[in-house]
């Protein structure tokens, strides 16, 4: 009775240490995890701050007129009634590409929209890893 009882112990005992160490390599993992977790965190952040700090800056120049936003206008498009495109400078071989300029408060919007795309991109990316880290850790 006394060996049975030894054997049933010892059987407890690696059984409990065998738990115990599968409960240490989970909170290694989820350590692990949250260290990476962290990191992006800081990175996404960091990207998110840049690309502000860019907007705004884009936005200064575009408020202060040291930067004009144009857009090309279609070559190809008829104005009026001869699609006849005005000659070239003097001493210009290279016909250049015809631009206009945009209104400031338009170019402020496109800056704004265009602003708010690249941070949803900048989030999804974010996201994505995220995703891509929890499901390769199970």
């Amino acid at each position: 009775m006394a060996n049975k009882e030894a054997e049933y112990q010892t059987e407890r005992t690696e059984l409990a240490n065998a738990t115990s160490a599968q409960i240490l390599a989970e909170q290694g993992k989820r350590l692990a995890l949250e260290q990476w977790l962290a990191a992006s965190d800081q990175a996404h952040y960091r990207a998110l701050t840049d690309e502000k700090t860019n907007q705004t800056r884009l936005r200064d120049r575009l408020a202060t007129a040291d930067l004009r936003l144009s857009v090309l206008l279609d070559a190809t498009a008829a104005t009026g009634c001869d699609a006849m495109q005005p000659p070239t400078g003097t001493g210009g071989v290279v016909h250049a590409a015809r631009r206009a300029q945009l209104d400031p408060a338009h170019a402020q919007r496109i800056i704004g929209i265009t602003g708010d795309g690249d941070q949803g991109l900048i989030a999804l990316q974010a996201c994505q890893a995220y995703a891509k880290e929890v499901s390769d850790t199970k």
